[in-house]
Order: structure tokens, then sequence, then C-alpha cells
């Protein structure tokens, strides 16, 4: 698909806007939930804003329009001594993330079906919102540093979560390749795993 989209120069402006405005949205989202329960951190550091140049990571960037499927934006800043339940209100700061790039699936997917679309953009906004639920998925995977981590750290004992998340310091970037690696009969185990949910989203969601 991407190819595809690569040969229409309107579709690959609409398709590269639209990752970084789905990065720009998660990223976001984890500051102003951040800010909402109590932590002044992103506001003071300009990244309670929907402006994506705010939010984006330039190798998280690189991979995303490199595979098409996965990537990641700059951390959200957040002090959990600023929260009032740090253990569970970090894990809901790592969730809203994910949860806006699901909506913002939901509102292509709306625009979609009652906006008249011409068929030279059905691509895009199919593209549109498999990239969205893609991100949501990707980073909804329970490794440091993705999002998952923190949402398990979260609902896990009080003791786990600092083992869990030592363990994800050093060994990150180490994972985050492995998963993004195409070893398995050219496919990552990121794609083996997230493809079949992602699917189903897309048979409630594509006109």
């Amino acid at each position: 698909m991407l190819s595809l989209l690569f040969q229409n120069p309107l579709a690959f402006v609409v398709v590269m806007g639209g990752l970084i405005i789905a990065i720009g949205i998660h990223e976001a989202a984890h500051c102003f939930t951040a800010d909402y329960l109590g932590d002044p951190t992103p506001r003071s550091l300009g990244r309670t804003t929907l402006n994506p140049l705010a939010h984006l990571d330039p190798l998280g960037t690189l991979v995303i329009v490199v595979t098409g499927m996965f990537g990641w934006g700059k951390p959200a800043p957040f002090d959990p001594y600023n929260l009032a339940h740090p253990q569970r209100d970090t894990a809901i700061i790592a969730l809203a993330g994910p949860v806006s790039n699901i909506l913002l699936a939901i509102a292509v997917s709306l625009l979609w079906r009652v906006l008249p679309i011409p068929g030279s953009l059905t691509a895009v906004f199919l593209f549109l919102i498999r990239i969205n639920i893609t991100l949501a998925l990707f980073n909804l995977i329970p490794v440091p540093p993705l999002d998952g981590s923190k949402v398990l750290a979260g609902v896990l004992n009080r003791n786990i979560p600092r083992d869990f998340e030592n363990f994800g310091g050093g060994n990150s970037l180490l994972l985050l390749f492995l998963l993004l690696l195409p070893i398995f009969g050219g496919h990552s185990l990121a794609s083996l795993l997230i493809s079949p949910i992602t699917n189903l989203f897309l048979a409630f969601l594509v006109p």
C-alpha cells in the first residue's frame, strides 16, 4: 500500500501529514492527561499543545516513515510525585495516547462515511485508519518504553513496577529492535501480534 501511496504526490502529502498528526495527538494526549491529573511538568515544558512539531521524536518518526506501520513520538514528560495516585495515574497517562489514536481512527471512519470521498483517496483514508489502529496497538505492547509497559506496571503490585522498568531501561532498544526485525518469513513479531487485531478493527471501521 505504501508504494501505491508514494506514486501519488497528493496521497503522499496527506498520509505523511496524517502520520505526523497521529503521533502529535498521541503524545499530546499523554501531556494533557498528566496536566489534568495535577502534574504541571508538561505545561511548563510547552508540551500541552496540539502542535505535532512539539511531540515528534526524530528516530521514532524515521521508523514510522520507513516501516509505514510502527513508530513513536517524543516521550511525554511528567513527574509521578506530582500525581495524587502515582501508580494508577501513570497507567492512565500511558493509556491516554493509544486511546487517542483509536478515537482518531473512528473520526476518520466517520468522515469517510459522510463525505463524498473520491475513489483515488480511498487508499489514503484506509491507510490513515490502519496507521492509527496500528500505532495504538503497537504502543500497548508491554515492552519498555512503550505505553503498554507503564499500563502493565500500573496494574501490577507495588513491588513489581520498579523492577520491570529497571529491566526495560537497559534493554529497551534491543527489545524494540527484535520486535521490528522482519525475521518471521518477512514479517516482524510486532506485525504478527498486531495484524489480526488491526484487521478486526478495520472490519468495523471501514465502510
